[in-house]
């Protein structure tokens, strides 16, 4: 039996023991009678069922999250090819948030429901403020289209636990989604919290949706006389000296031509967009330096004409 089972077996054990003596002290409870016997009786019999109530929800509870534990055991979202695995971490994530609310939910109704005082406040308060209804109906009507919004997320899966993302022209990574809002840790360590609906309602960019490859770009602007051949033997050294280079995309395009100067694009792959930042980087400056060091004159520069005036 390794560490994990011991530690699940342990947290069931107090819940199981409340459970078991609680159903003792209802039996022997039963065994006495009398006035004062029954008014005790009345009295132990609410507090066991709120006990049992409680228990079987904590049961419940660490039932559920062990049963995720194993499910993740399996499927290990630090490894390279972890889309399979972050799809099944958004999943049971976000279902063991819903169900523990269920539960949590259900065992507060039920322990309402062993006080003869609260049930009747409850039914008069429906019999008489049905305006009061209407107004907390429309109040929690934010509340729960957001939590429809994330279990929509669980299913759907627009967004995944680590995926890369645009949101709000900020990049950053899904770092935690729950059911009512999604978190989003940018490049510079700041959090973006977002509502589920946000992701519902508004256009974004995932750049990781079915695969962590992502295309980079490097834009360069350059002289007319620059030789373009040369630049494309030069991004070929670079990206094969390069280990964040996946070997799939080399592309060097002249994408515009300007009054001054012409738009040089390099297209480039990697493995991940974090990686492709990196990447990205060093071809622009080893390009830079290339230019430097080899075609000062094509650097961007501004012509001046001087004509001499006739008389």
């Amino acid at each position: 039996m390794n560490k994990k089972t011991k530690h699940f077996i342990k947290q069931l054990t107090i819940p199981i023991v409340i459970i078991a003596l609680t159903v003792g002290i209802q039996f022997f409870a039963t065994t006495y009678d009398g006035y004062w016997a029954n008014k005790i009786n009345m009295a132990l019999k609410s507090i066991t069922n709120i006990l049992v109530i409680i228990s079987i929800s904590w049961l419940a509870i660490n039932i559920i999250a062990y049963g995720k534990r194993i499910v993740l055991e399996q499927h290990q979202i630090d490894s390279k090819d972890n889309l399979k695995a972050r799809k099944i971490y958004t999943q049971i994530s976000i279902f063991q948030r819903v169900l523990n609310f269920v539960i949590v939910l259900l065992a507060i109704a039920l322990i309402l429901l062993n006080f003869d005082g609260i049930r009747k406040i409850g039914i008069s308060l429906l019999a008489s403020a049905g305006i009061a209804g209407i107004i907390i109906g429309f109040a929690a009507q934010k509340f729960l289209t957001t939590i429809i919004a994330g279990m929509q997320i669980a299913i759907t899966q627009p967004i995944r636990i680590d995926d890369v993302v645009i949101v709000e022209e900020e990049w950053g990574v899904i770092e935690e989604i729950t059911l009512t809002y999604v978190v989003v840790r940018i490049w510079d360590k700041r959090r973006l919290i977002v509502p589920t609906t946000y992701f519902m309602d508004t256009p974004f960019q995932n750049w990781t949706r079915n695969t962590s490859e992502i295309i980079g770009t490097v834009f360069i602007y350059a002289d007319y006389g620059v030789p373009i051949d040369k630049l494309r033997n030069e991004l070929t050294r670079i990206l094969e000296g390069n280990k964040d280079w996946d070997g799939n995309v080399n592309v060097l395009q002249v994408t515009n031509a300007g009054e001054k100067t012409i738009e040089l694009r390099a297209l480039v792959s990697s493995r991940s967009s974090s990686i492709s930042w990196d990447l990205r980087v060093d071809v622009r400056e080893k390009l830079i330096t290339f230019m430097q060091d080899n075609y000062p004159e094509c650097l961007p520069k501004s012509r001046v004409s001087l004509e001499k005036e006739t008389d």
